[in-house]
């Protein structure tokens, strides 16, 4: 098994004079795959082809309770991570790494990473599959009323299916199954801190910049969608005619995310209330500018071809020269240093709401 080595290369802190806080940024090894923050969403310990996958799962869950490692564990207890016939075929017919029956396949199965397909053995469907099913049973296990761990109602429900919750008022006893989804959920959930990881970005301290910052960093790993999120969260995007396409498709009105002003609105809302898009923006903060050294989280970082008019990109300062931003179609929220984030002669200020 291919396991994920050496995730963090780097730990950087650096505290801000005067401010009282302290930031420190982790950079992860392959920055396209990154994590959530504070603590709750990292991820380690999975097989580097499910990596991204269950970051989006995760993402595209608004469900607390959800985190990769959740999804990790229980990809574990289901096939160990195995994607062959041979080896993530089960005795009662389920089949892939989230082990799903064909009949509950049809309902949850999807072509999650576009290639024509939309099976249980592609890893991308899979994982998308079993992360839109657990968000769904998380939800009904809170609204349920049923007392205990929604997390291990869900599992319960994706393991029983959820007549079997229903039918005990939660989690299966031992006698149930001979104790098979008792002991499924837990183990999953003994087996969660194996999975969990430091996050991208773990951010102390207050105030409108930071908490704009630990907002932000909380959707870390959610992708890329062109014309998509809203400052309630992620959302389907379109296409214009030029952007939101992925390899000939339009990939933003089938994928759930931010762009790079709708991040930077969800992250301030609704303390300040910044308008949509990145142009607008910098009008509404530039009475506000912050020169390149004195740069604090949470200020605005824009680029631009030809001037304020013409403004395309805006990202999140970070701390020790980087940034938190949504860069492009087909990547992720992800940190990286100010000057690989957009071409450096494009970049054009920096403001602070």
């Amino acid at each position: 098994m291919k396991w994920m080595v050496g995730i963090v290369l780097a730990l950087v802190a650096m505290a801000l004079a005067g401010a009282g806080l302290i930031v420190m940024v982790v950079v992860d090894s392959d920055a396209s795959a990154a994590e959530n923050a504070d603590g709750g969403g990292g991820l380690q310990g999975v097989p580097e082809e499910f990596r991204p996958w269950i970051l989006k799962a995760d993402a595209a869950c608004a469900e607390p309770e959800m985190t990769p490692a959740l999804l990790a564990s229980q990809l574990w207890a289901e096939s160990k991570f195995k994607t062959t016939r041979e080896e993530a075929t089960s005795y009662a017919g389920a089949q892939g790494p989230a082990q799903f029956m064909p009949g509950t396949w049809a309902t949850w199965g999807t072509d999650a990473d576009g290639n024509g397909r939309n099976s249980p053995w592609d890893i991308a469907d899979a994982v998308t599959a079993q992360g839109r099913m657990m968000c769904s049973l998380l939800r009904q296990a809170k609204s349920s009323g049923y007392g205990g761990d929604p997390r291990a109602l869900a599992l319960a429900g994706y393991n029983a299916g959820w007549g079997a919750v229903e039918r005990y008022r939660g989690v299966p006893p031992q006698s149930f199954a001979g104790g098979e989804t008792y002991g499924y959920v837990q183990s999953i959930l003994a087996e969660l801190k194996r999975f969990e990881g430091p996050g991208i970005l773990q951010v102390s301290g207050s105030g409108a910049g930071v908490d704009a910052l630990r907002r932000a960093a909380a959707r870390a790993g959610t992708p890329y969608s062109w014309g998509g999120g809203t400052p309630a969260g992620p959302s389907t995007g379109f296409c214009d005619g030029t952007n939101g396409y992925l390899g000939g498709r339009c990939s933003a009105s089938v994928t759930a995310g931010f762009d790079c002003s709708s991040l930077v609105q969800y992250a301030y809302w609704p303390s300040i209330r910044l308008p949509r898009v990145a142009a607008a923006q910098y009008g509404a903060t530039s009475d506000r500018p912050v020169s390149r050294d004195n740069l604090q989280p949470g200020d605005l970082l824009f680029w631009s071809k030809a001037g304020s008019g013409s403004i395309y990109h805006v990202a999140i300062y970070a701390g020790d020269g980087k940034v938190l931003h949504a860069p492009r179609t087909g990547r992720v929220v992800e940190v990286q240093p100010i000057a690989d984030a957009m071409p450096a002669g494009d970049y054009f200020g920096a403001t602070r709401p």
